[in-house]
């Protein structure tokens, strides 16, 4: 039974750093996948710099992004952070 006892603490330990670090790890995996497979041209994306842009291209290793008009700059794909939203124009015709 002393053996057991002995045991456990790090029995917890393992299960804990499994919970802690490994799962949200693995679901930060798998989001990142989704949102490789999911890209298209035209799609306002961020870069993990924080530069917005439109795809112009899609590669197997790399993206031409679309930063301003007539300019395009490739980068990799594994650089891609998020894709942006198209936010609604009605919310932005105030004027101050």
């Amino acid at each position: 039974m002393n053996d057991w006892a002995s045991i456990i603490p790090l029995i917890l330990l393992v299960l804990a750093f499994l919970f802690l670090v490994v799962r949200p790890a693995r679901a930060r995996q798998r989001d990142f996948q989704r949102l490789q497979g999911q890209l298209e041209v035209g799609q306002q994306i961020m870069l993990t710099s924080g530069i917005f842009g439109e795809l112009a291209a899609i590669g197997e290793e790399t993206v031409e992004l679309q930063v301003a008009p007539g300019t395009v700059i490739t980068v990799n794909r594994h650089a891609v952070a998020r894709v942006v939203e198209a936010v609604p124009d009605d919310d932005a015709s105030t004027d101050l």
